[in-house]
Protein backbone atom coordinates (compact mmCIF):
# COMPACT_ATOMS: atom_id res chain seq x y z
CA UNK A 1 0.00 0.00 0.00
CA UNK A 2 1.59 3.44 -1.12
CA UNK A 3 1.65 5.98 1.57
CA UNK A 4 -1.12 8.13 -0.16
CA UNK A 5 -2.84 4.99 0.55
CA UNK A 6 -2.35 4.82 4.00
CA UNK A 7 -2.86 8.59 4.42
CA UNK A 8 -5.97 8.33 3.20
CA UNK A 9 -7.22 5.48 6.16
CA UNK A 10 -6.11 8.07 9.14
CA UNK A 11 -6.30 11.73 8.79
CA UNK A 12 -3.86 15.26 9.91
CA UNK A 13 -5.53 14.84 13.40
CA UNK A 14 -4.32 11.39 14.20
CA UNK A 15 -0.92 12.04 12.95
CA UNK A 16 -1.19 15.35 15.18
CA UNK A 17 -1.83 13.49 17.94
CA UNK A 18 1.06 10.76 17.33
CA UNK A 19 3.46 13.34 17.06
CA UNK A 20 2.81 16.56 18.68
CA UNK A 21 5.90 18.52 17.13
CA UNK A 22 4.10 17.84 13.73
CA UNK A 23 4.60 21.16 12.07
CA UNK A 24 1.10 22.61 10.94
CA UNK A 25 0.40 25.71 9.19
CA UNK A 26 -1.34 28.49 10.60
CA UNK A 27 -4.93 28.34 10.02
CA UNK A 28 -5.68 31.32 8.36
CA UNK A 29 -4.27 29.32 5.04
CA UNK A 30 -7.70 27.36 3.68
CA UNK A 31 -8.75 25.45 1.40
CA UNK A 32 -10.36 27.19 -1.53
CA UNK A 33 -10.96 24.53 -3.58
CA UNK A 34 -13.72 21.88 -3.94
CA UNK A 35 -10.40 19.69 -3.06
CA UNK A 36 -8.98 19.72 -0.02
CA UNK A 37 -6.74 16.58 0.72
CA UNK A 38 -3.45 16.69 0.05
CA UNK A 39 -0.49 14.73 0.24
CA UNK A 40 2.66 14.71 -2.41
CA UNK A 41 6.48 16.67 -2.10
CA UNK A 42 6.98 20.18 -1.46
CA UNK A 43 7.83 21.99 -4.35
CA UNK A 44 9.25 25.79 -2.75
CA UNK A 45 8.72 28.76 -4.34
CA UNK A 46 9.91 32.23 -2.36
CA UNK A 47 8.29 35.45 -4.19
CA UNK A 48 7.37 38.87 -2.79
CA UNK A 49 4.07 40.68 -5.03
CA UNK A 50 5.48 38.78 -8.05
CA UNK A 51 3.67 35.38 -9.37
CA UNK A 52 6.51 35.08 -12.18
CA UNK A 53 8.15 32.06 -9.80
CA UNK A 54 4.46 30.53 -9.17
CA UNK A 55 4.40 29.96 -13.22
CA UNK A 56 7.71 28.91 -13.31
CA UNK A 57 7.05 26.41 -10.28
CA UNK A 58 3.72 24.54 -11.84
CA UNK A 59 5.70 24.16 -15.05
CA UNK A 60 9.05 22.67 -13.95
CA UNK A 61 7.75 20.66 -10.77
CA UNK A 62 7.01 16.85 -11.51
CA UNK A 63 3.71 15.41 -11.41
CA UNK A 64 2.45 14.81 -7.77
CA UNK A 65 4.63 17.67 -6.36
CA UNK A 66 2.82 20.64 -4.36
CA UNK A 67 3.63 24.19 -4.96
CA UNK A 68 4.36 25.83 -1.78
CA UNK A 69 4.16 29.47 -2.17
CA UNK A 70 6.21 31.87 0.45
CA UNK A 71 4.81 34.80 -0.57
CA UNK A 72 5.25 36.55 3.11
CA UNK A 73 1.75 36.66 3.81
CA UNK A 74 1.08 39.66 1.86
CA UNK A 75 -2.87 40.28 0.22
CA UNK A 76 -1.38 39.87 -3.28
CA UNK A 77 -2.75 37.08 -5.60
CA UNK A 78 0.09 35.08 -6.51
CA UNK A 79 -1.98 32.92 -8.58
CA UNK A 80 -5.54 32.29 -9.85
CA UNK A 81 -7.42 29.99 -12.46
CA UNK A 82 -4.77 29.94 -14.97
CA UNK A 83 -2.12 28.37 -12.70
CA UNK A 84 -4.65 25.95 -11.41
CA UNK A 85 -5.78 24.46 -14.73
CA UNK A 86 -2.18 24.46 -15.74
CA UNK A 87 -1.09 22.10 -12.86
CA UNK A 88 -3.96 19.63 -13.40
CA UNK A 89 -2.72 19.37 -16.81
CA UNK A 90 0.44 18.75 -15.18
CA UNK A 91 -0.77 16.06 -12.77
CA UNK A 92 0.62 18.07 -9.85
CA UNK A 93 -0.76 17.43 -6.31
CA UNK A 94 -1.89 21.12 -5.12
CA UNK A 95 -0.85 24.83 -4.18
CA UNK A 96 -0.23 26.23 -0.90
CA UNK A 97 0.56 30.07 -1.09
CA UNK A 98 1.29 31.88 2.12
CA UNK A 99 -0.43 34.93 0.07
CA UNK A 100 -3.53 36.17 -2.31
CA UNK A 101 -5.13 33.59 -4.59
CA UNK A 102 -8.07 34.32 -7.09
CA UNK A 103 -10.49 33.54 -9.55
CA UNK A 104 -12.81 31.48 -7.23
CA UNK A 105 -15.82 31.16 -9.86
CA UNK A 106 -13.37 28.74 -11.02
CA UNK A 107 -11.23 28.05 -8.06
CA UNK A 108 -13.84 27.22 -5.71
CA UNK A 109 -14.78 24.06 -7.90
CA UNK A 110 -11.69 22.79 -9.11
CA UNK A 111 -10.27 19.31 -8.24
CA UNK A 112 -7.05 20.24 -7.28
CA UNK A 113 -6.06 21.36 -4.29
CA UNK A 114 -5.86 25.05 -3.82
CA UNK A 115 -4.87 26.83 -0.16
CA UNK A 116 -4.26 29.89 0.17
CA UNK A 117 -4.26 32.91 3.26
CA UNK A 118 -6.32 35.20 1.08
CA UNK A 119 -8.64 35.74 -1.37
CA UNK A 120 -8.14 39.12 -3.62
CA UNK A 121 -8.52 40.47 -6.56
CA UNK A 122 -5.49 42.08 -7.08
CA UNK A 123 -2.50 40.37 -8.87
CA UNK A 124 0.99 40.86 -8.16
CA UNK A 125 3.24 41.84 -11.04
CA UNK A 126 5.44 39.00 -13.29
CA UNK A 127 9.04 40.63 -13.78
CA UNK A 128 10.99 39.29 -10.97
CA UNK A 129 12.35 36.10 -10.91
CA UNK A 130 12.35 34.91 -7.22
CA UNK A 131 13.60 31.89 -5.92
CA UNK A 132 12.66 28.37 -6.37
CA UNK A 133 13.44 24.83 -4.45
CA UNK A 134 14.91 26.68 -1.33
CA UNK A 135 14.03 26.32 2.51
CA UNK A 136 10.50 28.43 2.98
CA UNK A 137 8.45 29.72 5.04
CA UNK A 138 4.61 29.37 4.46
CA UNK A 139 1.75 29.75 7.19
CA UNK A 140 4.71 29.80 10.02
CA UNK A 141 6.61 26.73 9.56
CA UNK A 142 10.10 26.39 7.75
CA UNK A 143 9.02 24.05 4.26
CA UNK A 144 12.51 22.23 2.45
CA UNK A 145 12.20 21.35 -0.43
CA UNK A 146 10.99 17.68 -0.64
CA UNK A 147 9.21 17.62 2.91
CA UNK A 148 5.88 16.14 2.26
CA UNK A 149 2.69 18.51 2.62
CA UNK A 150 -0.60 16.91 3.98
CA UNK A 151 -3.50 18.32 4.07
CA UNK A 152 -7.27 17.71 4.76
CA UNK A 153 -10.38 19.27 5.95
CA UNK A 154 -8.84 19.79 9.41
CA UNK A 155 -5.54 21.65 7.87
CA UNK A 156 -2.12 21.32 6.27
CA UNK A 157 0.85 19.99 7.82
CA UNK A 158 4.31 18.98 6.97
CA UNK A 159 6.54 16.30 7.75
CA UNK A 160 9.94 14.66 7.08
CA UNK A 161 9.84 12.10 4.64
CA UNK A 162 12.02 10.12 6.53
CA UNK A 163 9.63 10.07 9.38
CA UNK A 164 6.23 9.21 7.37
CA UNK A 165 6.21 5.45 7.00
CA UNK A 166 6.14 5.26 10.86
CA UNK A 167 4.05 8.48 11.70
CA UNK A 168 1.46 6.96 9.30
CA UNK A 169 1.84 3.54 11.12
CA UNK A 170 1.45 5.48 14.87
CA UNK A 171 -1.74 7.76 12.73
CA UNK A 172 -3.28 4.05 12.33
CA UNK A 173 -2.77 3.17 15.75
CA UNK A 174 -4.42 6.28 16.78
CA UNK A 175 -7.77 5.96 14.91
CA UNK A 176 -7.74 2.52 15.71
CA UNK A 177 -7.78 3.07 19.68
CA UNK A 178 -10.55 6.64 18.73
CA UNK A 179 -12.46 3.71 16.59
CA UNK A 180 -12.73 1.30 20.01
CA UNK A 181 -13.70 4.73 21.98
CA UNK A 182 -16.53 6.28 19.57
CA UNK A 183 -17.85 2.89 19.55
CA UNK A 184 -18.41 2.91 22.97
CA UNK A 185 -19.45 6.39 23.40
CA UNK A 186 -22.17 5.15 20.75
CA UNK A 187 -23.45 2.30 23.28
CA UNK A 188 -24.18 4.42 26.10
CA UNK A 189 -20.95 4.67 27.94
CA UNK A 190 -18.92 7.53 29.01
CA UNK A 191 -15.44 9.50 28.72
CA UNK A 192 -14.31 7.91 32.18
CA UNK A 193 -15.31 4.39 30.39
CA UNK A 194 -12.90 4.78 27.56
CA UNK A 195 -10.22 6.81 29.00
CA UNK A 196 -8.15 6.54 32.55
CA UNK A 197 -9.66 10.15 33.27
CA UNK A 198 -10.50 9.62 36.70
CA UNK A 199 -6.65 8.06 37.77
CA UNK A 200 -4.96 10.73 35.39
CA UNK A 201 -6.83 13.58 37.15
CA UNK A 202 -5.90 11.63 40.54
CA UNK A 203 -2.49 11.74 39.61
CA UNK A 204 -2.00 15.28 38.02
CA UNK A 205 -3.72 16.29 42.08
CA UNK A 206 -0.47 14.75 43.64
CA UNK A 207 1.73 16.10 41.47
CA UNK A 208 2.71 12.68 39.58
CA UNK A 209 3.04 12.24 36.15
CA UNK A 210 0.74 10.74 34.22
CA UNK A 211 -0.45 9.92 30.56
CA UNK A 212 -4.09 10.36 29.62
CA UNK A 213 -5.27 7.24 27.67
CA UNK A 214 -7.65 4.68 26.42
CA UNK A 215 -8.47 1.68 28.64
Amino acid sequence: MSLFERFLAVDTTAICDADKTTRVMHSAIRARSAATRVFGPAFTVRCRDDFLAVARAVETADPGAVIVVDGRAHEIALGGEMFARAALVRSLGGIVVDGGYRDMAYVSRCELPVYSRFVTPMSGTAAKLGELQVPVTCGGVTVHPGDLVLADDEGLIVVDPARADALLDAALAVKNAESKIIELLDGGKTLSDGFNLAEHVDALGRGEPSVLRPR
